[in-house]
């Protein structure tokens, strides 16, 4: 799978994060819904990872800056043809060896409490993910899990 900083203009990156959004509203109460847009994911703190076989996206995921040493993942998603692929775990395995390399030492997400999420938590937690309280601007939801780790060795 080719991995890459993605500028978010590509038609099949724009539908799959539609689709994402779509999924997020239609599990979560509005208020606990914290994808973010395309527009939102061109800001300036946020780096945005597309994977790609044979021309064909399979996965999104973006790191967001919080400080000089500490990030949030967002927007992760695969395609529905992926799923169970093994693209999720490519997507996050690069997109920390690339937060590694930038010199973060910490990272942290906010996912939901949902059924639908468990397949999310379970990738999270086998990354060595464990579970926190709110962090950012983020308070306590029912609807909201935390998560983070701490980042040093590089992941395979």
């Amino acid at each position: 799978m080719e991995i890459r900083i993605d500028d978010l203009s590509g038609d099949e990156v724009i539908k799959l994060l539609e689709e994402h959004l779509a999924d997020m509203y239609a599990t979560s109460p509005p208020e606990s819904a914290h994808a973010l847009d395309v527009d939102a994911l061109k800001a300036p703190d946020i780096t945005f990872f597309s994977g790609w076989v044979n021309g064909e996206l399979q996965g999104c995921l973006a790191i967001k800056r919080l400080t000089p040493r500490h990030i949030e993942l967002k927007s992760m998603r695969t395609s529905s043809s992926s799923r169970k692929s093994g693209v999720a775990t490519k997507l996050l395995a690069h997109a920390l060896n690339a937060a590694i390399d930038n010199g973060y030492q910490k990272v942290s997400l906010e996912t939901g409490t949902q059924d639908f999420f468990q397949p999310a938590r379970s990738l999270y937690e086998k990354f060595g993910f464990t579970y926190c309280e709110p962090f950012a601007d983020y308070e306590v939801d029912p609807h909201s899990y935390f998560m983070t780790r701490e980042l040093a060795e590089k992941f395979v």
